[in-house]
């Protein structure tokens, strides 16, 4: 019989150091969404940038990939309590998409947008400096779409439901609006090491 809150087997000294508190490593890559994976055809898929209702700059699949690359490896933190390690995401920064726009960041948040009709809320400062990318590829191959391909946003420092899938664009907004899960009682921001998991956390 298993008591509230047993795990298994503890992990090793670099696993503890690794998972925030409440976490557990898992090998698998767990597959969860609000909904049924929507067909997105790659072929069709834009991904813009708004400022409110309005268009700031757009990009069809193939401009897209044109675009400068990056590569960002390490661990990601999902709020139903799994961690998963040493994993490899190749897409385009934030700073580069807003470079290749032409544009600073209008307002201090924003929204995510994706195409099963989730959103999520993310500060701005935590998008830039490296912090985040819109994540085409994992683990060298292109992202499948149970896992939001052909596009999600990776946001790796906080839970990862704030790496929205099935992305296609990013609405900047004048305040800090809540997103799909956060009117639902999940918190603002979703630090994992400060187990931010619920509004009131």
């Amino acid at each position: 019989m298993a008591t509230r809150g047993f795990t298994g087997r503890r992990p090793g000294a670099d696993a503890a150091r690794r998972l925030p508190p409440g976490q557990h490593e898992t090998l698998d890559f767990p597959v969860l969404a609000k909904g049924p994976t929507p067909h997105v055809d790659p072929a069709n898929w834009r991904f813009s940038i708004h400022h409110g209702p309005r268009p700031v700059a757009s990009w069809s699949k193939a401009e897209f990939d044109a675009l400068p690359r990056t590569t960002w490896r390490g661990d990601i933190h999902c709020v139903t309590t799994w961690s998963k390690f040493g994993t490899v995401w190749e897409g385009v920064s934030i700073d580069d998409l807003l470079g290749a726009a032409g544009i600073a960041a209008p307002t201090p948040y924003l929204l995510a947008q994706s195409f099963d009709d989730y959103d999520t809320n993310v500060p701005v400062s935590e998008l830039l400096g490296g912090k985040a990318m819109v994540a085409t590829h994992f683990d060298g191959l292109p992202l499948a779409p149970e896992h939001g391909g052909p596009a999600r946003l990776l946001v790796p420092h906080l839970y990862f439901w704030k790496s929205a899938k099935w992305i296609k664009g990013l609405r900047f907004t004048a305040k800090d609006e809540a997103g799909f899960w956060e009117l639902r009682g999940y918190h603002m921001f979703g630090d994992p090491w400060r187990e931010q998991r619920y509004s009131d956390d």
